[in-house]
C-alpha cells in the first residue's frame, strides 16, 4: 500500500516548479485559509547563547537586562502569531533551572555550575503563559556534551558504565536501563516543579557514528523503552503535558522517494510513527531541513501517518543564511503553504533567524499566520468540554466575565452572534485571567472557557455592542419564553410596530409596539426585535433568547 498519494504529489511538485519565482508578498501568498487550531513554533536555543541569552546574568542589573532580552524576543514571537516556544531546558548534561540532577549551565551566569540568581525556566514559562503561548521543555536526551565539560563529568562519575565516549563528546548509553531512569527522572522533575505545557525530547535517538551490536528491530526497543518510560512518569503527574519529540525529517524510505540513507526509522532507530499510533507522543516536531523532492514527499508521509495526532513540520530557515546554505526565502513559504494545505503546522529552526527575518521570513509569516490560532485539542485524551464563563460585562475600557476554567479565549466582531470557529475572530488567546482591557466600541465579544487539553466550551455571547450615544441600543431584552418585555418607547425611533426576525433576518411575528409580546409560540433560540415607524424607518432593538427547558415550574 502507497503511503501518500503519488498522483497529487506529482501535481503538487509540478505546481512548485511552475511557481518557481514565486514573489513573497503577492496578493494571493495565503492561498489556503488560515485555520483555527494550529501549531507555530520556535525553537529558542540556549546552548552558547546562541538565540538567549546574550549577555550573563551577575547582578541585579544584568539579571533584569538578560530577562529584558527573552521579552523582547517573545513580543516578537507573539506579533508573528507564534503560540508555541521551545526552550532548550536541558542542554548537554547541563540545566538552566535549580535542579536536584544536574548542575546549571553555564549560558546564563558565564560560569558552569553556577546559578544566574534566577529560576530562568519559571520566568519564560510565566512570560510565555502571559502572552498565550505554550512553553514547551526541551530536553536533549542523549549527548551530555564533550568529555571534559561539568555536564559530562558529573555523569562519567556517579554512573560508571553509562557514559560511551565517541570521538570527543560523552554520550548516555541507550541499551543501558539506566538511561531510561534517568532521564525520565528528569522529565519527571520539571513536570512537577513547573507549569510546562510540554515535555519535548531531542537526539533521542542513536548516534549516527554509534556502532550498533544489535539488530535495528532491538535498536528501537531499546529507544522505545526509553520514551515510554517518561511518557509514564510525566502522564502520571499532569495528563495534560505534550509528549513530543524531534525526530530525523524523514520517518524511511517511501515507495518512490529514496531518503538517501538519512532516516529515523532505519538508520537511527527511531520509530516516531509508532510513538503516535501508540499513545507515547502527542505532538511531533520532525526535522525536515530539506527542500523540494526531499521535503514534500516525506512531509505528506508525516500527515498521513499521524494517527490524529500533531505533527509540526520544523522548517530549516537556518539555510536562508549564506553563511549556512543558500535557501531562497520561496523555499520555506511554498513549504509553509503546502503543510497547511495538509493540515501540519510549522516549527522554525532557529530562533535567532527567525527574529533577524532573514530573507524577510518574520514578515511573511507576520502575514501568513496573521490570525491567531489555538493549539489543536488533545481530544485522544480528553474530549469533555468545560463549562461556558458567565456573567460578561463590557464597558468602553474592556470586558470582565467569570469562570473556572484555566484559560478563555475572546472572539470578536461586528457582527452577531459572533463566529468562534473565524480565526479572524480570535483576538485573545489562552487567556489566564478574567478580563481584558481592549476598546470595545462598536463591537460584539464571545468568550470560550478552554481546558488543560485545549478543549473548548460553549460561547457565552455578548448582547450589547458599546455605541455612540446617538446609536439605538442593541441590549439583550427580557423573556421568560412565552412573554418578550418590549422596550420603552423613545420619541428618537417613533415606533408603532416591532418585528421579530431570526438573526438570518427572516421575519416571524409581528405586533404593535406596546409594553410586551407573546411569542410563545417561537420555537427556543436567538432572536432580533426591530421595530417600525411610521415612515418605514426600522431600528434594531436588541436580541432576545427563547429558552424554556430551565425555567422553573
Amino acid at each position: 500500500m502507497q503511503r501518500f498519494s503519488f498522483l497529487i504529489l506529482s501535481w503538487l511538485l509540478l505546481a512548485f516548479q511552475a511557481n518557481a519565482q514565486i514573489q513573497l508578498y503577492s496578493s494571493d501568498f495565503n492561498s489556503v485559509q488560515s485555520p483555527k487550531r494550529e501549531v507555530r513554533a520556535v525553537w529558542l536555543t540556549t546552548i552558547g547563547g546562541l538565540d538567549w541569552p546574550h549577555s550573563y546574568a551577575q547582578s541585579k542589573n544584568s539579571i533584569t537586562k538578560q530577562q529584558g532580552e527573552l521579552c523582547r524576543l517573545l513580543d516578537q514571537y507573539a506579533k508573528a502569531g507564534i503560540n508555541t516556544v521551545l526552550i532548550q531546558t536541558r542542554i548537554r548534561g547541563t540545566v538552566i533551572y535549580p535542579s536536584a540532577f544536574e548542575p546549571w549551565d553555564g549560558c546564563l551566569s558565564g560560569f558552569p555550575g553556577t546559578s544566574p540568581g534566577y529560576d530562568a525556566l519559571k520566568f519564560v514559562i510565566d512570560e510565555c503563559h502571559k502572552r498565550g503561548m505554550e512553553l514547551h521543555a526541551w530536553v536533549v536526551t542523549l549527548p551530555v556534551g564533550k568529555w571534559n565539560k561539568l555536564g559530562c563529568r558529573r555523569l562519567v562519575a556517579k554512573y560508571p558504565g553509562l557514559i560511551k565516549k565517541i570521538d570527543s563528546d560523552g554520550y548516555m548509553n541507550p541499551e543501558d536501563s539506566r538511561t531510561a531512569s534517568y532521564l525520565g527522572n528528569i522529565c519527571e522533575e520539571i513536570t512537577r516543579d513547573y507549569d510546562v505545557d510540554g515535555i519535548h525530547l531531542d537526539y533521542i535517538r542513536y548516534p549516527e557514528t554509534w556502532k550498533m551490536k544489535v539488530p535495528a528491530n532491538k535498536g528501537r526497543d531499546y529507544i522505545t523503552f526509553i520514551v515510554k518510560t517518561i511518557h509514564d512518569k510525566v502522564k502520571k503527574i499532569k495528563p495534560w503535558v505534550k509528549m513530543s519529540c524531534s525526530p530525523v525529517g524523514k520517518y524511511d524510505d517511501l515507495s518512490r522517494y529514496w531518503s538517501h540513507g538519512w532516516n529515523a526509522y532505519s538508520k537511527v532507530c527511531q520509530d516516531a510513527q509508532g510513538w503516535l499510533r501508540d499513545g507515547l507522543m502527542d505532538e511531533l516536531f520532525p526535522m525536515m531541513y530539506f527542500r523540494n523532492d526531499q521535503f514534500f514527499p516525506f512531509a505528506i508521509d508525516w500527515a498521513e501517518q499521524s494517527h490524529g495526532k500533531i505533527v509540526a513540520p520544523g522548517l530549516g530557515i537556518y539555510f536562508l543564511d549564506p553563511k549556512e546554505g543558500r535557501w531562497h526565502i520561496s523555499d520555506v513559504t511554498r513549504e509553509m503553504e503546502v503543510t497547511r494545505q495538509y493540515g501540519l503546522g510549522h516549527a522554525f529552526f532557529r530562533g535567532r533567524f527567525f527574529t533577524d527575518n532573514t530573507q524577510g521570513i518574520y514578515d511573511f509569516a507576520k502575514q501568513f499566520d496573521a490570525a491567531p490560532a489555538l493549539i489543536p485539542a488533545m481530544t485522544w485524551m480528553s474530549d469533555t468540554l468545560p463549562d461556558a464563563p458567565t456573567n460578561i460585562q463590557i464597558n468602553g475600557k474592556g470586558l470582565t466575565w467569570e469562570g473556572n476554567a484555566p484559560y478563555y479565549n475572546i472572539y470578536s466582531s461586528r457582527t452577531w452572534p459572533v463566529d468562534i470557529q473565524s480565526a479572524q475572530n480570535l483576538i485573545a488567546a489562552r487567556r489566564n485571567s478574567h478580563s481584558l482591557a481592549i476598546e470595545t466600541k462598536d463591537r460584539f465579544f464571545a468568550i470560550t472557557a478552554m481546558d488543560r487539553y485545549g478543549n473548548e466550551s460553549a460561547a457565552l455571547q455578548s448582547f450589547e455592542m458599546p455605541q455612540t450615544a446617538s446609536t439605538p441600543s442593541t441590549s439583550m431584552l427580557s423573556c421568560n419564553g412565552t412573554w418578550l418585555q418590549l422596550p420603552t418607547q423613545t420619541s428618537e425611533l417613533d415606533a408603532e410596530m416591532v418585528v421579530c426576525e431570526t438573526l438570518q433576518g427572516s421575519v416571524l411575528l409581528t405586533g404593535k409596539n406596546t409594553t410586551k409580546l407573546n411569542v410563545g409560540h417561537l420555537p427556543e433560540g436567538y432572536y432580533v426585535l426591530r421595530s417600525i415607524g411610521r415612515k418605514g424607518i426600522s431600528h434594531r432593538l436588541g436580541f432576545f433568547q427563547i429558552w424554556r427547558n430551565h425555567l422553573s415550574e
